[in-house]
């Protein structure tokens, strides 16, 4: 069972993710990580691959997860919970809602998102979170009966390689648009505090922050640069 609405109003959502590689991708790193976040007020956290959603489950039986499956095809762009193996798997580790790709553009396989997305919600019945990157795929999304919408994929699309996150512009269209009842959450390149109080000031229900609190291998990276830059 999901919270209660009022619950996710305003919430702040941690992507609990790590490259692969990173000795942070450790199960049960994730698992303490996720803890923490909800421990100091997260109201869930967004978590990649069936077995980190398992590991957490265990270790955090109450938690929100949202969950979803990375996988590459050579014969599609998409890969944030392709198919319907990646969303039964998903499912199955104990997510209580599963995000994924929900633009236009080619699937493995060639398949459909339409009845990818009925598939889940009449076998599973499934909560499900569209990834998107414009206002239209959001809107058909939520036309095809995705319950929440993210701006997770604005600025990693073809169509939109050219644009940087945080979708600023996406927010107020896609609330003015979405169904009322349809949770709209502003994911991608939210790196302040401050941001993510402006993404709710936008139009967001909810605000999804990853590499800015738990990409310590991006983080550091990112620091190692900038210090190399000013002192070369």
């Amino acid at each position: 069972m999901l919270p209660e609405r009022s619950r996710l109003q305003g919430g702040l959502i941690v992507s609990v993710q790590a490259p692969e590689g990173s000795p942070m991708r450790d199960p049960e790193v994730i698992a303490a990580m996720a803890e923490a976040s909800l421990n100091n007020g997260a109201i869930g956290v967004r978590l990649e691959s069936p077995e980190h959603i398992g590991a957490v489950r265990r270790r955090c039986p109450e938690a929100l997860i949202v969950g979803l499956w990375k996988r590459t095809f050579p014969d599609s762009a998409v890969y944030i919970t392709p198919g319907w193996r990646e969303i039964e798997a998903v499912w199955a580790a104990g997510a209580d809602v599963i995000a994924l790709d929900a633009t236009e553009r080619r699937r493995p396989d060639a398949a459909e998102l339409a009845p990818l997305l009925q598939r889940a919600r009449s076998e599973l019945g499934a909560v499900l979170m569209a990834d998107v990157d414009s206002v239209a795929n959001g809107v058909k999304a939520a036309q095809l009966g995705c319950h929440w919408v993210g701006t997770t994929l604005y600025g990693y699309t073809e169509a939109t390689a050219q644009l940087r996150p945080p979708a600023w512009d996406l927010l107020p269209e896609l609330r003015q648009q979405l169904p009322a009842e349809t949770l709209l959450i502003c994911e991608g390149g939210i790196a302040t505090a401050e941001q993510a109080h402006r993404a709710l000031g936008l139009g967001a229900d909810s605000v999804v922050v990853g590499t800015a609190i738990t990409g310590v291998d991006l983080q550091v990276a990112a620091y190692r640069r900038a210090m190399t830059r000013q002192t070369g």
